[in-house]
């Protein structure tokens, strides 16, 4: 069984979050708190195996109680939004900078046509999200971002001319994409291409969260669009994102790869075609595999290929399977990243002013 806590004001809402997460026989409600004081005090006294955490709550809201909980009695919390609308999802992404792991949105009424559909994201997200293992959260693990310095441009090779940096990232993912944006210098003369799995719909809140806290340019990728350096770009809603020389972004519809579409798969399996050893792949915290035996095809065009580590990983999945296949140049923290990233465009020539 899974013992799940509901954080969430409205009566209604309680009910129909209720009966839906009771749908599978796997969870068992312990307890439903009002709002974000009550989440706190449920959460202590529960010890549930994961919270479903409205963010708009009386006395204290879901950023709050998140950030406290995290920081006393560490839980798998999942924003559980009603709205989709920019700002709103904007809003919901900052609780991840407090701990939160997930984002999705609340089911509609029965009669909706997406009830379904979204009842099992719910489900779907909850299961995964508890059986995630955390630490307690230090209140300086979550202030700005400060890359460490490192050694590591030491041993990045000279000959590399690098014209595009690829980014893979799942469960996780927000938090450590945003920290590489942040600590990167804002004059790269590089593009940024990044996949990251998110729930449908909650895309435009993900690139608004980015820009507000990072100050690096980021948008939603178009098809036909040649990148601008200095410039992030995330994949839409359920299009596969690649990358034609020149750079061309290529927006595809194809059936999914890993599951996903997005596929981190298929950005990478592009970039090594498009750009060989001129390419830079970074394969970040996830569930499942997705990314790994591109990010070797990668390395084996030459490019060099960054994997985060165990030990800074929510869920090493991901990049724990491109270590299995050798696919990583270096295996390294977020942090570590950002300078070697920063240190392979400086000794390129591209990039630092």
């Amino acid at each position: 069984m899974i013992d799940v806590l509901i954080a969430e004001d409205s009566r209604v809402m309680q009910q129909l979050l209720i009966h839906a997460i009771s749908s599978d026989p796997i969870f068992k409600i312990v307890g439903v708190a009002c709002d974000g004081e009550e989440a706190i005090e449920a959460a202590k006294k529960l010890n549930p195996d994961v919270i479903a955490m409205d963010w708009q709550m009386p006395k204290l809201d879901g950023k709050e109680a998140t950030r406290i909980i995290m920081e006393t009695n560490p839980l798998p919390i999942v924003i559980v939004t009603g709205s989709i609308a920019a700002k709103d999802v904007a809003f919901s992404f900052s609780m991840i900078e407090v701990g939160a792991l997930a984002i999705v949105k609340k089911p509609p009424s029965v009669d909706h046509p997406d009830y379904k559909k979204d009842i099992q994201e719910l489900i779907q997200a909850l299961k995964l999200m508890s059986e995630v293992k955390l630490v307690r959260r230090i209140k300086h693990d979550i202030q700005k971002y400060i890359p460490s310095k490192s050694t590591i441009e030491k041993s990045i090779r000279e000959e590399t001319a690098i014209q595009i940096v690829a980014i893979g990232a799942s469960t996780g993912g927000p938090l450590v994409v945003q920290k590489i944006l942040s600590g990167l210098p804002k004059n790269i003369s590089v593009p940024i291409l990044i996949v990251q799995h998110i729930s449908q719909g909650f895309t435009d809140g993900f690139v608004e969260w980015l820009k507000n806290t990072t100050k690096f340019p980021v948008h939603i990728a178009s098809h036909g669009e040649f990148p601008l350096p200095g410039h992030g770009y995330i994949a839409p809603d359920n299009f596969h994102m690649g990358v034609e020389s020149g750079p061309k972004i290529v927006l595809s519809n194809h059936e999914k790869e890993n599951g996903m579409r997005p596929s981190v798969a298929y950005l990478f399996r592009t970039t090594a075609q498009a750009f060989g050893s001129d390419a830079v792949g970074v394969l970040l915290t996830g569930m499942g595999r997705d990314g790994a035996d591109e990010l070797k095809l990668m390395k084996e065009k030459g490019a060099v290929t960054f994997v985060q580590d165990k030990e800074s990983s929510l869920v090493h999945g991901m990049p724990g399977e491109a270590i299995k296949l050798n696919a990583a140049t270096y295996i390294l923290s977020p942090e570590d990243i950002t300078t070697a990233l920063t240190a392979l465009i400086k000794k390129n020539n591209v990039g630092i002013l």
